[in-house]
């Protein structure tokens, strides 16, 4: 047999896997970095046109076509190609890779470059970590896709939801990528399940505030101590800063939980099952922008922002039956400085299961948004099949549930929700139709400055509590104008696509925009959304910009995108 061996058919079956792994991790990998190059490189400097099918767009100086659809969301319809020597040859996530790096680091100052949109005012310099975060977020997709593979997704249909989001954000260079050795256990897209670490906490260095009872309800601590749960990774990265306190009694170690925890798709947030509650972490790795820890003002923060927007959604769920959220009513953490303050803080947040009506399933919307993995994910309640039923209907639906909330809280409550794709759920019915939406996480959750009292927190908390309005409503279109709606239409869109993807995609614009302006209508039609409403351009995050510079999430920028309300009919 000429000298060939033979594998196994086991072995056979796991290199075809990790074959196919890697090339779907490729086509993920690239699709976003080049929806990055598309809005952030190409399109400032006016170097996108469309042709046919194919958007073409120039990095560097290199032609690159790729036929799209889906809008806003720019979905891919093919591979990828560069034009080199005459003819179309397939574009690789490495040659992009370099196309960037030679854009961003020869043509900084160029008039119109992402440079001028960039709130840090510049990108100085060639950035060495750049290449090696992509690389790493294509190798942790394709490792995440050959652990699917083997693990079965949880029962629950919203945990299944949260764990989802393999290829993650569709607008990051590297939206996988994250530190640390040990991040494969404790992935909710590798379908991980895990018990907490409990610790006891001297009862004279105990930090808390707000309710943070339910977390008792996970074991018992001895006379003088309190029981604080704690992140098995997190406690792996504090290492050594927990010998001195363990050894001297400050803190016990408790052992673990009785039952596995369930991570959601933030990765620092669980699901306890045991107390029925979910519980945000620290947890000290960059996670694509940020180190992803709870700052002391963050902790006191969620519990003032929960007391405070108790009203304001007893006053939504009023006026838009449906409308729901998960209070973060208290924290826990332990006065050991303020490194292990923060480190071993953890928030403890209502579960949707709690606020969800009779008959209704929670979803991730970034779970209907997201593209499948060969089929695992779960088509929630029947959802794919109300979509291709009736997508007008669905669709509104979901806008009336999703986005009419968000635009009241603004302007009626001085609330500036951050509706983006990982911090919204949808009830479905039975049926598969949107009936309530759920929001979450106070982090991104800020009062208009100038429409609350916040004079009496203290100056760092009152800053992680507010907004201007100005950034307010910046960051209410973008999360729900730029992040999220456009995701959903081209799902909506997409189901449709043999019939008349394009042409329903317009109207579903149309119809949303029909519904902003009646509620803008009953509102003394507000300036921001008389704007919005006339198409002006919409402010897109700049992830890659951000990444490129190195700069903090907070500090992030924007750039300017066509706005989806433009040219339609009301």
């Amino acid at each position: 047999m000429n000298g060939v061996v033979l594998d196994s058919p086991a072995r056979d079956s796991s290199g075809i896997a990790e074959e196919v792994a890697r090339g779907v991790a490729e086509d993920a990998t690239l699709a976003a970095l080049l929806r990055c190059c598309v809005r952030e490189v190409a399109a400032p400097r006016g170097q996108v046109w469309a042709a046919g099918p194919y958007l073409l767009l120039r990095v560097a100086g290199s032609l690159i076509r790729v036929p799209t659809s889906g809008g806003l969301a720019l979905r891919f319809d093919g591979p990828a190609e560069r034009l080199e020597c005459g003819s179309w040859e397939l574009l690789s996530v490495d040659q992009l890779v370099r196309l960037v790096e030679t854009e961003l680091t020869g043509r900084e100052d160029a008039p119109g470059s992402v440079v001028r949109h960039h709130a840090s005012g510049g990108l100085a310099g060639h950035n060495e970590e750049f290449a090696g975060q992509v690389a790493g977020s294509r190798a942790a997709i394709s490792i995440l896709l050959r652990e699917r593979a083997v693990a079965p997704p949880p029962e629950d249909p919203w945990l299944a939801s949260e764990q989802a989001l393999v290829f993650g954000h569709p607008f990051h260079p590297s939206p996988k990528a994250r530190g640390g050795s040990e991040w494969v256990r404790y992935a909710p897209e590798a379908h991980a399940a895990f018990p907490l670490r409990l610790l006891g906490v001297r009862d004279d260095l105990l930090a808390a505030g707000g309710d943070p009872r339910a977390v008792d309800g996970l074991g018992h601590a001895p006379p003088g101590y309190t029981l604080l749960p704690a992140h098995p990774w997190q406690l792996e990265l504090l290492g050594e800063e927990l010998a001195s306190p363990l050894a001297d009694g400050r803190l016990l170690d408790l052992g673990h939980g009785a039952q596995p925890a369930v991570p959601t798709s933030s990765v620092r947030t669980v699901y306890e099952p045991q107390i029925g509650k979910c519980l945000k972490f620290s947890i000290d790795v960059r996670i694509t922008n940020c180190v992803r820890k709870n700052a002391w003002y963050e902790l006191m923060a969620a519990a003032e922002l929960s007391g405070r927007l108790e009203p304001v959604f007893a006053d939504l769920a009023q006026r838009f039956p449906g409308t729901r959220w998960l209070p973060e009513p208290g924290y826990r953490s332990a006065s050991l400085g303020t490194r292990l303050l923060e480190g071993l803080g953890v928030i403890v947040r209502s579960s949707p299961w709690e606020v969800t009506g009779p008959g209704v399933t929670p979803v991730l919307a970034g779970a209907l948004a997201a593209p499948g993995d060969g089929g695992k994910t779960a088509d929630v309640r029947g959802t794919a099949a109300a979509l291709r039923r009736d997508p007008m209907r669905w669709w509104g639906a979901y806008v009336d549930h999703v986005a009419l909330p968000v635009l009241d809280a603004y302007f009626r409550h001085g609330v500036v929700l951050e509706p983006h794709l990982q911090n919204v759920l949808v009830g479905v019915d039975r049926d598969g139709m949107p009936v309530e939406a759920i929001f979450r996480d106070l982090e991104g959750t800020k009062l208009v400055a100038g429409r609350h009292d916040v004079s009496g927190l203290p100056n760092l908390v009152a800053r992680a509590a507010t907004y201007d309005a100005t950034r307010g409503w910046n960051r209410v279109v973008y999360c729900l104008m730029v992040n999220h709606l456009p995701e959903i239409a081209a799902t909506v869109a997409h189901s449709a696509a043999a019939r008349r993807g394009d042409e329903l995609l317009r109207e579903l614009w149309a119809d949303a925009r029909a519904r902003v302006a009646r509620y803008a209508g009953e509102h003394d039609r507000p300036l921001p959304l008389r704007d919005l409403l006339a198409g002006v351009p919409l402010p897109a995050k700049a992830n890659l910009s951000t990444r490129w510079a190195r700069s903090a999430d907070r500090d992030a920028g924007y750039v300017p995108v066509a706005n989806p309300f433009a040219g339609v009919n009301a």
